[in-house]
């Protein structure tokens, strides 16, 4: 007989056999919804600090998972497709395809805005503040001949002396982020107020010379305007070039030691200046707006301190600095400007050399076998870190009369690390390979296979290695590709507490640094330099170090090998090994882009292209087989594989292919005015001549624009 259960002296009926299933269900439904109540509500204990860190470590835009996460909705099976963005003609270099949008660090894949897989999805293109100088041919030419007339090779080494100095000044303003533009007399002319100027009598010619500067400049409307001996010659987020650039102008300042070199002001103001002049006393005695201005009345300016961060080269300044460069000019106008703009040249290298004080690194994620890989990288750092060449090798700035002075016994140091650090006193060189590439390095295999793909390799290796340092193994590679993203492109404050936890390295001080894009240079393996990285940097960089580094024991001349990396970043590798990089690597690129196997024409007449690979191809004989279809797949299936490393890849290149796009629109612009002063010599040499002939075009003015 069965034994029978009480509670409190009271018989418990038994539970029949059809009602077990039942009560488990019951229970089990309970248990379920309070687990995910409770996860939902509150989080899983363990990983609440895991969930802050990845939180901050993707910035302000990386919110909590949760059911209504915008990029959850953009995996949502059930939504209704849609079509992709509008391709824009200046959202396309080659192959490199791009879509700016604001969301470009709240969504770490590209695919989920662009709903195009070789779509990169960047950051919006800023809008460059104007810097404008007012330059007059004629004028200049009048100042320096004196009662003489120069002759025909005199003028034209003038016209190339003067050209080289705008180019100078054009060079250094872009690279900080601002968009040069060079004035002339049309701008002046173009303005109503000019005719008003015609009328005024009594006038000095000197004041009206300067009055045209500032017809010209109120033209155009608010910005900087700047003599073209004013150079930008300090950290690229100084705080005067930084409040510049956010195209802020609440009122009219000039700025102590600058005279006439410097300005920075509204339409209005500008304007409210002019007619002050016009109509003011003592025309015939003033020789400049400021004096006009200022005659018997409240100076309409706001006198600042002289910037820090900004040189003039003024008359008074190279005859009182630079003897050398006066002793040219006593010899030839043309010399002796030429012997500036080299100087000014070499000021602005070592300028950028003193800015990153723990010299230059060079990453090399994932080392055992990628030193062939970021030879490119090493080399470019191997001329930023030799001094440049100059006129007078141990002179300083006039706005940094006590810099440390180049020296190549004392090169700057370039350092291979396996991992990014963001140190402000750091300029990282990085190089990103496609992770087909990265397959067939890191295992110097020439064939690969899907099973291989699938059972032995990694998952986004090269983004895992290269933020090593900064987050821990257990976190994904998701906050790993939006911080590769932050460097590469970010301008804006650093706020990723993740980063600040997890940091190491000497001078690693992250705490209010400022985004990567200023300290860092991120390159695609697969391609060559690109032929506009003076533009870039704002100097033109000197010719392959020749000198032997304390990190390239295996330089020999010009040809710089890179250094291996140290053993505590894992094996070194064999000669056998290194002897196989090449190879392998050629054949790498060959797939991972074969459209740029195919030779091309050298651009004729020094026209300014799009496209950021050297104008030399390989020879035919020296190109590797062209990929076959079962290579191509495999290449898609390796991109599959590895999201983050294939993002990381694109996003790169994009960003570089479309800086280099910006400036190239840019140039084509500006060379319809100014009769090409301040181009590179064979462009301006392949402009078609001025005049209304048959056959020739007209140089057309902003103002017929």
């Amino acid at each position: 007989m069965p034994k029978q259960y009480t509670l409190c002296g009271r018989r418990i009926p038994r539970l029949g056999t059809r009602r077990i299933p039942l009560l488990l269900t019951i229970l089990g439904l309970f248990a379920l919804i309070t687990l995910l109540s409770s996860t939902i509500s509150t989080g899983f204990p363990s990983t609440t600090k895991t969930t802050q860190n990845l939180r901050t470590a993707a910035g302000r835009h990386f919110t909590a998972t949760t059911a209504n996460h915008p990029w959850l909705n953009k995996l949502n099976p059930f939504k209704a497709p849609a079509h992709p963005p509008r391709l824009r003609k200046s959202d396309t270099d080659g192959e490199s395809v791009w879509y700016a949008d604001w969301s470009w660090l709240r969504m770490p894949f590209s695919s989920a805005v662009t709903l195009d897989e070789n779509r990169a999805l960047l950051p919006p293109l800023k809008e460059r503040v104007a810097v404008y100088c007012y330059y007059d041919g004629e004028d200049e030419s009048r100042k320096k001949k004196g009662d003489g007339v120069l002759g025909e090779a005199e003028e034209a080494a003038r016209k190339d002396a003067e050209s080289e100095l705008l180019l100078a000044w054009r060079r250094a303003w872009w690279a900080q982020g601002f968009k040069p533009v060079i004035l002339g007399p049309a701008e002046a002319m173009n303005n109503p107020l000019y005719e008003e100027l015609q009328k005024v009598e009594g006038i000095r010619l000197e004041l009206k010379t300067d009055l045209m500067r500032w017809l010209a400049w109120e033209n155009m409307g608010d910005g900087v305007l700047a003599s073209y001996l004013v150079f930008p010659m300090g950290p690229h987020d100084d705080p005067l070039l930084a409040h510049i650039r956010r195209g802020e102008f609440p009122k009219l300042t000039r700025f102590r030691d600058f005279d006439d070199g410097l300005f920075v002001g509204s339409t209005g103001d500008v304007t409210a200046v002019i007619k002050r002049v016009m109509s003011g006393q003592g025309l015939a005695e003033a020789k400049d707006v400021i004096t006009a201005a200022e005659a018997n009345k409240e100076s309409p300016f706001v006198l600042d301190d002289a910037p820090k961060a900004l040189a003039y080269y003024s008359m008074a300044q190279v005859k009182a600095l630079y003897v050398q460069v006066v002793e040219d000019m006593t010899v030839s106008y043309s010399r002796g400007l030429k012997s500036l703009t080299h100087l000014i040249n070499a000021h602005l290298h070592t300028t950028w050399q003193s800015t990153f004080t723990d010299g230059i690194t060079v990453a090399k994620p994932l080392p055992h076998h990628t030193t062939h890989l970021i030879t490119p990288a090493y080399e470019l750092a191997q001329r930023l870190a030799h001094c440049p060449e100059s006129p007078i090798p141990d002179s300083c700035p006039p706005n940094r009369p006590t810099c440390r002075v180049c020296d190549d016994s004392k090169p700057m140091k370039v350092t291979i690390p396996s991992s990014y650090s963001d140190a402000s006193t750091l300029y990282t060189i990085g190089t990103v390979p496609h992770p087909y590439t990265t397959s067939t390095l890191g295992y110097l295999r020439t064939e690969l296979s899907i099973p291989w793909i699938r059972r032995d390799s990694p998952r986004d290796a090269w983004t895992t290695s290269l933020m090593s340092s900064l987050f821990p193994d257990s976190i994904s590679t998701t906050p790993r590709l939006i911080r590769f993203k932050e460097a590469v492109a970010s301008d804006e404050a650093s706020i990723t507490e993740a980063t600040q936890e997890k940091g190491k390295g000497k001078g690693d001080n992250r705490s209010g640094t400022k985004g990567g894009a200023s300290r860092s240079l991120w390159l695609p393996a697969e391609q060559p330099l690109p032929t506009d990285l003076d533009w870039h940097f704002g100097f033109i960089l000197p010719a392959p170090a020749t000198y032997v580094d304390q990190l390239a024991p295996n330089s020999k001349g010009t040809i710089t090998i890179p250094a291996l990396h140290s053993q505590k970043d894992g094996p070194l590798p064999t000669e056998a090994d290194l002897a196989l990089e090449p190879a392998i690597l050629s054949r790498a690129r060959a797939i991972v882009l074969p459209n740029s196997q195919k030779t091309t024409k050298p651009n004729p007449k020094g026209k300014t292209t799009t496209n950021t690979a050297t104008t030399n191809p390989p020879e035919p004989h020296d190109l590797p087989p062209l990929p076959s279809k079962g290579d191509i797949l495999l290449r898609n299936a390796i991109e599959a594989w590895n999201l983050a490393d294939t993002e990381a890849w694109r996003f790169a290149r994009a960003y570089l292919a479309r800086k280099s796009v910006e400036r190239a629109e840019w140039e084509a612009q500006e060379a319809k005015y100014g009769g090409g002063m301040g181009m590179e010599k064979g462009q301006r040499e392949a402009r078609p001549k001025t005049g209304t002939k048959k056959g020739t075009a007209r140089i057309w003015d902003r103002w017929l624009d």
